[in-house]
């Protein structure tokens, strides 16, 4: 006969399993106690994304493709070519697109910030992802777009119309000895006043002088990355939310750590009924941004192929990666500087 304590050993099992769930279950942090996902802190959050990375990596591809384009065509190495233009004679340029007053160059680069600030702000008041679809609303998300937009205009003025005077580019020309090609003749050079000695490249071509001498960075790659990349880095969050893709961007907080910028996103407010808009509204507004961004890079890869040197081409691309890593990298890192301008997305 077995003894009373042996007889309920199943029983004893289920009541020791059952009590183990229980205190799993108690000792388990409801949704609302758990914490912020944290991220490791080898993981830096100014760094791009995968899909940012390899976009990023588009505009030297596409230099490098350009460049080896025109070493080994053989129409574009026989083809004279001027340093001085930094491009090939009009009436022995190799390509349609290798003439300087080609109409795409004429009418969409010469002016290309402006048709990347048009194509910004259709998608800015158009797209649901910034405030109400096709309504003239000033939502915190629009007015955060709008300032960064106005940042990287500033850069764009500096670097290419004003810096106080001269812009960057011409103060840089000027530095590494560079001067308009009337300056070369002594006798010209003596009759000039300090005005035209200092003269931008404008007023240098104004009087029918040249720059001469000096590096010459690559205004038309720093407009086309920077016009493109700016599009990109506003737009790229809202394909990927359509697409259905997780959220990759890390960001820095004051009292969280390094967590997933979705966090920032849930905090928002009204994210369902944001992303139900956005499903509905599709590609639209979008579709502005792609068109400029896509004929950006067909003018990148000819300017890459036909005017310029590498090393004016490769200094125009990083003053633009400057532009592009201050306003949507640098403010991932530095909570304050994120609380004024934001993030796009979010």
């Amino acid at each position: 006969m077995s003894s009373p304590s042996q007889v309920p050993t199943r029983r004893n099992g289920a009541f020791a399993s059952g009590s183990s769930d229980k205190i799993l279950q108690q000792n388990r942090p409801t949704t609302s106690q758990r914490s912020p996902p944290q991220i490791s802190t080898l993981r830096i959050p100014f760094l791009p994304t995968s899909l940012e990375a390899a976009l990023l990596a588009i505009y030297p591809s596409t230099l490098l493709l350009g460049s080896l384009f025109s070493l080994l065509d053989p129409s574009a190495r026989a083809a004279p070519y001027s340093a001085v233009s930094q491009s090939h004679p009009a009436n022995l340029a190799p390509s349609y697109f290798a003439q300087k007053k080609n109409f795409f160059n004429v009418f969409f680069v010469k002016i290309g910030w402006f048709w990347t600030t048009l194509a910004f702000f259709i998608f800015l008041f158009t797209h649901p992802s910034t405030g109400p679809s096709k309504a003239l609303v000033l939502t915190p998300p629009r007015l955060q777009a709008a300032l960064r937009w106005g940042l990287l205009t500033l850069w764009w003025t500096f670097v290419t119309q004003w810096f106080f005077g001269p812009p960057m580019i011409d103060r840089g020309f000027r530095l590494t000895g560079g001067q308009c090609e009337l300056l070369a003749d002594p006798e010209a050079r003596a009759g000039m006043t300090d005005a035209r000695k200092l003269a931008t490249h404008a007023a240098c071509k104004a009087v029918g002088g040249k720059w001469f001498g000096g590096h010459d960075i690559s205004g038309h790659v720093f407009l086309l990355v920077l016009g493109s990349g700016f599009l990109w880095m506003e737009i790229l969050p809202v394909i990927l939310r359509h697409a259905g893709l997780r959220e990759e961007r890390l960001v820095a907080g004051e009292k969280t750590g390094i967590t997933s910028a979705a966090v920032e996103t849930q905090s928002v407010g009204d994210v369902g009924d944001r992303d139900a808009e956005q499903e509905k509204a599709g590609s639209g507004g979008v579709n502005a941004p792609l068109v400029v961004a896509g004929l950006s890079w067909w003018m990148l890869l000819m300017t890459a192929a036909y005017f310029h040197t590498w090393f004016e081409k490769f200094t125009g691309l990083m003053v633009a990666f400057v532009g592009i890593f201050t306003v949507y990298f640098l403010p991932r890192a530095i909570p304050s500087m994120r609380a004024v301008i934001g993030m796009p997305g979010v």
